[in-house]
């Protein structure tokens, strides 16, 4: 594709989402044309969200799944790894370090454990809410429409539920046990409920193609979410995809950017696997259209023990050394780290 003309089709493809243009893009294999879509994805990101570079504080309260996704290393069916609950007293006390590092969003993540109880999910969420008057977002899987309304009636804000790939006939392959149906099911419970509602996907998955990669950027478009993670596909050694390959950095970078190009508006983060992917601290994400950082607050031995994929747990860098380096980088790339509770672009219009 000649320069010229891919400055057209990306100045189209906000308003005209043509698939065809899309997978084009997407199979970019020239550096200069790369960098192209990567710097209009930025500028569509600076169009839409600003130049802030909002930071969110995780705390992976429990890595108990009841779940055999093929990917992950939390999956049930691997037992060499020791499994944990953190209390209400440990999850509040990490809690309020992240509020005295000026953050105000809370992620509250968890493996999709059947027997976290909704209950006392409720006061967890009520006490943030009560003590550090915090945004929480929850990450606990698929659950009742009646628990995602007692967790939204008791302050929940947000939450994150990554359907990995739009396509049924993958998704059953990758998540033995699990309905497709159900995963969409969820999601739209959630957004009738008035919750900030998140999706996401991984790159590289075995079977994935880039035709299911275009079709995943449609459906991010057509259901119209506020917060969308798109990250690198890590192998983990306790998966049946333990000797697949990883996802392609490169490409994560270019669906990262036509997402933002497409969808505009919402909050997409430069996740940990793609820093695990490039050891770049998700800078080069940053400048694709990425406009938030998530930094894990879990404590040891815990956060070891989270090992969705390898790296994870390495990532070791205390939280606050971790928001100084971004300050410098922020500054570098004439931007800034904002510390609001960074609620959706769409609800802050409503608000305005």
């Amino acid at each position: 594709m000649k320069l010229d003309q891919l400055h057209s089709v990306l100045e189209k493809l906000a308003d005209v989402h043509d698939a065809n243009d899309i997978k084009c893009i997407i199979m970019l294999d020239d550096e200069h044309a790369i960098r192209t879509v990567l710097e209009y994805a930025d500028m569509v990101r600076k169009r839409h969200a600003g130049d802030g570079i909002l930071v969110r504080g995780i705390v992976e309260l429990s890595n108990y799944c009841d779940r055999s996704c093929s990917y992950c290393g939390l999956n049930y069916f691997n037992k060499d790894i020791a499994r944990y609950r953190m209390n209400f007293g440990e999850i509040l006390n990490v809690v309020g370090q992240i509020r005295k590092c000026g953050i105000k969003t809370v992620v509250l993540q968890s493996g999709e454990d059947e027997k976290l109880n909704a209950h006392w999910l409720v006061e967890v969420i009520a006490e943030i809410k009560n003590r550090y008057d915090m945004a929480v977002t929850l990450s606990v899987g698929e659950r009742s429409f009646d628990d995602y309304a007692v967790w939204k009636q008791a302050g929940a804000d947000r939450y994150l539920l990554k359907i990995e790939t739009a396509n049924e006939d993958l998704y059953n392959e990758l998540h033995p046990g699990m309905s497709f149906e159900n995963r969409l099911e969820c999601s739209r419970h959630l957004k009738a409920l008035g919750y900030q509602n998140g999706n996401g996907i991984l790159i590289g998955l075995k079977g994935q193609t880039v035709n299911e990669l275009v079709n995943d950027i449609l459906f991010f478009k057509r259901e119209d979410f506020d917060m969308l993670g798109v990250g690198p596909f890590i192998p983990h050694n306790m998966t049946p995809l333990a000797n697949e390959q990883s996802g392609d950095y490169q490409m994560y970078l270019k669906v990262l950017a036509v997402t933002r190009i497409v969808t505009g508006y919402p909050h997409l983060p430069a996740t940990t696997a793609g820093e695990v992917a490039s050891q770049d601290s998700g800078y080069r994400a940053l400048k694709a259209g990425a406009n938030v950082v998530m930094f894990d607050f879990t404590p040891e031995p815990y956060r070891s023990l989270y090992d969705i994929y390898p790296g994870k747990a390495r990532q070791g860098t205390a939280p606050v050394d971790k928001i100084m380096k971004l300050k410098i980088a922020a500054e570098k790339m004439g931007r800034y780290v904002d510390y609001s509770r960074g609620d959706s672009i769409r609800v802050l219009e409503k608000v305005s």
